[in-house]
């Protein structure tokens, strides 16, 4: 008899708006009960792959593991058969032989769906070109710990439309907030997530226009890893996208300031922004742990 599918977590709306609830309901409680007894993955293992650097990633999810009984095993690209042309197919097949679930972090959503069609365990998008769900998981659950229900209320992404912004549109969708995009021409967020989000998200120019009414700020590196060799062009690009003070009081009264980090100051965010009142980034990412932990125990042993 066949296994069942395993769910995959490649996108944020891999999950049902309740799902999705239901996960950043999860990881606060976590958080909240801190209870070091409740080991459900102890004999489980996560396979983690990387062909991308990392601190927060490979950390959280580590510790996430070791807090829930079980291992996490660390696999840069360069250290396995992948760096020598294995297909991902095969890696997947045997991968999922040994371990309860795959992390992968790279710079292709296409392979990692093609990872995702041959394993027989959960696979995890850690960072992709498109995506970054397990971060705006985190950011996701600071808001809801911050301020509750993000319903009906209004976030503003100020920046480069990569991954994690599309992201957060995937999240505008599934908890009925408004995300107001903010961004050069040319540095727009993928238009079909864009189309997939429809009126919950808006795309523009004017960074002051689109912090009106802001509950949450959000943004991002101008250059991300891999984009290097462009540096100067986007420092002349996105030039008057900064979040600084000034835009900050351009947002809803005691607005949030979040960040994915790695941060560069004086570049996207001004130093007074992200070492200022208005500024969660160190709980947004103290809870790259927590919101991994629920998704690991979702889709490793089931929701609770």
């Amino acid at each position: 008899m066949n296994a069942p599918a395993p769910r995959h977590f490649l996108k944020l709306s891999a999950a049902t708006p309740a799902e999705a609830h239901a996960l950043v309901a999860r990881a606060a409680a976590l958080k909240a009960a801190d209870d070091r007894s409740y080991r459900p993955l102890t004999g489980h293992s996560l396979a983690m792959i990387f062909a991308k650097n990392s601190t927060r990633t490979r950390t959280s999810f580590d510790a996430g593991m070791a807090r829930f009984g079980g291992n996490a095993i660390m696999l840069p690209v360069a250290q396995t058969q992948l760096g020598r042309n294995e297909p991902l197919a095969d890696t997947a097949r045997v991968l999922s032989r040994y371990c309860s679930a795959i992390m992968i972090r790279n710079d292709s959503q296409a392979d990692q769906e093609e990872l995702a069609r041959h394993s027989r365990v959960p696979v995890i998008n850690a960072l992709s070109d498109l995506h970054h769900p397990c971060q705006v998981l985190a950011d996701l659950q600071t808001w809801y710990e911050q301020r509750g229900a993000m319903a009906g209320k209004t976030a503003a992404w100020i920046g480069d439309g990569n991954n994690v912004c599309n992201s957060w549109i995937e999240a505008a969708r599934l908890f009925g907030f408004k995300l107001n995009v903010a961004c050069p021409q040319g540095y727009e967020p993928d238009a079909a997530t864009c189309a997939w989000a429809g009126s919950a998200a808006q795309v523009g120019r004017d960074p002051q226009a689109a912090v009106q009414g802001a509950e949450v700020v959000v943004t991002d590196t101008w250059t991300s890893m891999g984009q290097e060799g462009e540096t100067d062009t986007r420092l002349q690009h996105f030039n008057g996208f900064q979040v600084d003070d000034a835009l900050m009081t351009q947002a809803a009264v005691g607005a949030l300031f979040m960040h994915c980090l790695p941060a560069h100051r004086g570049e996207e965010v001004a130093p007074s922004v992200i070492d200022g009142p208005h500024s969660v980034v160190w709980d947004e990412a103290g809870n790259r742990m927590w919101a991994q932990m629920a998704l690991l125990e979702w889709l490793i042993v089931g929701p609770r």
